[in-house]
C-alpha cells in the first residue's frame, strides 16, 4: 500500500507498507508534488530490476536497502533490519506488493 504525505516542510513523499504496516521503502522528498507521482507509477517498473537495489551495512551492523533509478539516483529508503536474510525478504515483499505474483530474484 502506498503512502503519500507532505512533510513539515512542505516537501512530498510516500511510503509503501506491507499488509501487517511496516514501512517497507520510503521515498526521498520532492519539492514537486508531480515529481514525486512519475516515481511512483515507474515503481512497477523499478522493483523489477535487481540492478536497481543498492544493500548497505550501517556502522551498527543493520542492514537497509535502497531503490535506484535507471539513472542512478536514489528514490528510497527501506527501514533498518537486524540480518541479512530480514532485508531481502523485504526486497521480496516489496517487489510482491508493487508487481503482484512477481518472481524474486537478488
Amino acid at each position: 500500500m502506498i503512502k503519500y504525505f507532505t512533510d513539515k516542510f512542505g516537501n512530498h513523499a510516500f511510503k509503501l507498507e506491507s499488509t501487517n504496516g511496516n514501512t517497507l521503502l520510503e521515498s526521498i522528498s520532492y519539492n514537486n508534488k508531480t515529481d514525486l507521482e512519475q516515481v511512483a507509477a515507474n515503481l512497477t517498473i523499478l522493483v523489477t530490476k535487481p540492478l536497481l537495489f543498492e544493500r548497505k551495512t550501517n556502522y551498527k551492523g543493520e542492514f537497509l536497502f535502497m531503490l535506484k533509478d535507471d539513472q542512478g539516483k536514489v528514490v528510497g529508503n527501506s527501514k533498518l533490519y537486524t540480518s541479512e536474510a530480514g532485508m531481502e525478504n523485504g526486497i521480496k515483499n516489496l517487489r510482491n506488493i508493487v508487481v503482484p505474483n512477481t518472481t524474486s530474484t537478488p
